[in-house]
């Protein structure tokens, strides 16, 4: 193999509690793991594309996609409370990688990123950020937020932002949970913080679906219709 210039780690693990087997479960044809490999290897950035994961049948789906399994993640990275930068760490150090080799992690359930994404964030590193991660913009201003108060009542959460146009105020962003770039050896630093020196890869609204619950299932699924995904 040439030197190598990319990696793509997936972390897939066979537990997930809300979305039972959510990884490699049926979607648009396919099982979930699939699409975003494709996103993957439909990019050209990647030497390797690994699947780090627990679970048997995601590996073998995650093999059958394009995808490599070199190992099976240990038991205390693939329960409730492991990390994802505690699993890709946990990776780069199986894979032996350069410090300086540029990673991506990227969630087995990213059914809507596009190889155009995953090259926006491979570039933003290139140009010095840190990090890379997809983010989605808030579509009403944060800064007007309300919380509940006593009594069923309901009170600012910032009163003095309230009497302030939407206009004026400054776009806040979300965590679009789809991918996230950084350098091998930031990710085997347990100090590192993803909001510490990120850039960031703006994904259209209606492809900022992190898929946790089964309502966030429906939405995408009612998405892929309206793209003809799978079709």
């Amino acid at each position: 193999m040439s030197e190598t210039t990319a990696v793509a780690i997936l972390p897939a693990r066979g537990g997930s509690k809300r979305i039972p087997r959510k990884n490699v479960r049926p979607f648009a044809g396919r099982p979930a793991i699939h699409w975003p490999i494709a996103a993957v290897r439909a990019s050209g950035l990647f030497d390797r594309i690994v699947v780090t994961t627990d679970d048997d049948e995601i590996a073998e789906a995650a093999e059958a996609a394009g995808a490599e399994v070199p190992f099976r993640r240990g038991a205390d990275l693939s329960d409730d409370h492991a990390g994802t930068t505690e699993v890709i760490a946990d990776a780069v150090t199986r894979l032996g990688l350069k410090g300086d080799i540029p990673v991506c992690c990227l969630y087995p359930t990213a059914f809507f990123v596009t190889p155009d994404d995953l090259i926006a964030g491979h570039a933003a590193l290139g140009e010095g950020a840190t990090w890379a991660l997809s983010l989605g913009e808030y579509r009403t201003p944060i800064q007007r937020a309300y919380r509940r108060a006593t009594g069923g009542r309901v009170a600012a959460m910032d009163p003095a932002q309230m009497p302030r146009r939407s206009q004026d105020l400054e776009p806040a962003f979300y965590d679009a949970g789809q991918f996230y770039w950084a350098r091998a050896t930031t990710w085997a630093d347990p100090a590192a913080r993803v909001w510490d020196g990120a850039a960031a890869v703006v994904l259209p609204d209606e492809r900022c679906i992190d898929v946790d619950t089964p309502e966030d299932w429906t939405r995408a699924e009612r998405l892929a219709d309206l793209l003809g995904l799978g079709a």
